[in-house]
């Protein structure tokens, strides 16, 4: 079934559908006619509105759980109420101030994401999510350093200033010089490249013959480099804060739902595509229950923003994960600005 826009709705019938939705964020249960007649904003008898959610049920916009039971607004419901008739406001003050206070300059990024997200999650009463920036560090120094004669660590610093060592297998008997060769040569010759950058040089010098170390040390020189990029391709990408806050009162009647979106959150790498997608957009969005593949069995719904690195390109993405009643007219301003606070750390 078609959703109408908005714009087809009779004032009546939006008036009703708004009460509806606005009643079933608050409380998570089906709302009855009885309820709605008693608000002094709607002057309509019972059975008039009655009359104006079944033809609101009717155009795919609410449903009813039990013959006996209110309505609730669908999925395509909340789309609409999302699109066309929400009226969000700036995080209040105090949010403001939580979001900013969690972002303490001169620490490790992956850091402050995770604090940014976990008052995020605080805040909202929902899983905080954060895509962590994907970039690749630029190249410092390397050396080789013996440590058997078939075993070598190699030892890389980044531009950034963080040292990892790894362990490499090489040619038994291999001379001494070739180790210092390579590391040299990585280090006056490829220092201030990213990986990909001085592994494609080093490709292009090979094959046109113009490298000026022996093939002994260009071979250390392109495993040094591949073991430090097949490390990184590893990295976890996504932090997950929160997820006891999916447990509430609310969720006592749901509690297969929510064991479903508990399993979700541990196939990180479903979630991390999904929030990778809204890097191509440049406002907040959101994803509506089974409007998302991912989250058809679970009915859940994501609020998602992009950050963005020093150059203004979008690094990264952060947003929350709840059932699909969540309050959408705070938190989506509350996302919002958590990006924008993300993104002012990171210039």
């Amino acid at each position: 079934m078609t959703t109408p826009p908005i714009t087809e709705l009779t004032t009546r019938a939006r008036d009703v559908f708004r009460l509806v939705v606005d009643a079933y964020l608050e409380t998570g249960q089906p709302v009855g006619s009885r309820t709605l007649s008693k608000l002094a904003t709607l002057n309509l008898s019972p059975a008039s509105i009655r009359n104006v959610m079944q033809d609101l049920e009717e155009f795919g916009l609410l449903a009813s759980p039990h013959t006996s039971a209110g309505r609730l607004p669908t999925e395509q419901g909340l789309r609409l109420f999302v699109d066309g008739m929400m009226q969000v406001a700036e995080p209040s003050a105090e949010d403001r101030a939580q979001i900013e206070a969690s972002l303490v300059e001169g620490g490790p990024i992956e850091s402050a994401l995770a604090q940014a997200t976990a008052a995020l999650s605080g805040l909202s009463a929902c899983a905080g999510l954060v895509l962590v920036p994907k970039h690749e560090r630029v190249l410092k120094q390397l050396a080789f350093v013996p440590l058997s004669a078939n075993q070598s660590l190699v030892v890389l610093v980044a531009g950034d200033g963080t040292v990892e060592n790894r362990v490499i297998d090489i040619p038994a008997g291999l001379n001494p010089s070739a180790l210092v060769e390579a590391g040299n040569y990585i280090s006056a010759t490829l220092s201030g490249l990213t990986l990909t950058e001085a592994m494609a040089r080093v490709r292009r010098e090979i094959e046109a013959e113009r490298i000026a170390i022996d093939r002994a040390a260009q071979d250390l020189v392109s495993r040094g480099l591949a073991v430090w990029s097949s490390d990184g391709a590893d990295r976890p990408v996504l932090i997950v804060r929160g997820q006891a806050n999916l447990l509430d009162e609310s969720a006592v009647g749901d509690l297969d739902r929510v064991r479903q979106l508990l399993d979700e959150l541990e196939t990180k790498q479903d979630i991390a595509q999904l929030l990778d997608s809204a890097r191509e957009g440049s406002a907040t969005r959101i994803f509506i229950g089974s409007e998302n593949k991912l989250f058809s069995l679970s009915g859940s719904s994501v609020i998602a923003a992009p950050y963005r690195g020093s150059d203004g390109r979008v690094v990264g993405v952060v947003g929350v994960i709840g059932p699909t009643r969540l309050n959408y007219a705070r938190i989506v301003p509350m996302v919002d600005f958590t990006a924008q606070s993300l993104s002012r750390l990171i210039r």
